[in-house]
Formats: structure tokens, sequence, C-alpha cells
């Protein structure tokens, strides 16, 4: 079973393309450096949308 949807996949691809481009940036409008940081934006975006993604840790 798939932890997470294909939805929530193709986001943080695009997050982590966004990244490595330069054009991804945080909250406050810093870049964004850490593939980390870029995964955990990709996975908060698709959780908006409503992707099937496991709650954050807490």
């Amino acid at each position: 079973m798939a932890k997470y949807s294909k939805k929530a996949s193709e986001k943080v691809e695009e997050a982590v393309h966004e990244m490595k481009e330069g054009d991804l940036k945080t909250g406050t409008g810093k870049k964004v450096s850490s593939r980390k940081q870029a995964i955990a934006i990709g996975l908060s975006e698709a959780r908006k949308e409503g992707a099937k993604v496991p709650d954050k840790k807490k």
C-alpha cells in the first residue's frame, strides 16, 4: 500500500525541481536550500489540496 498519493508525489517533485532552479521560497521569502525543506513544502501543498498524505509528526 502506498504511503503517499500520486498527487502528493507530483507536488513534492515540483517543489524539489523549483528548489534546484532557485525559484522556491520559504514563507518569509528566503530561498530554500535544503532538499528536506523542499519536500516538506511539497507535502504541505499536497495536504492543502486534499491529497493522501500522512499527518505531520508531532
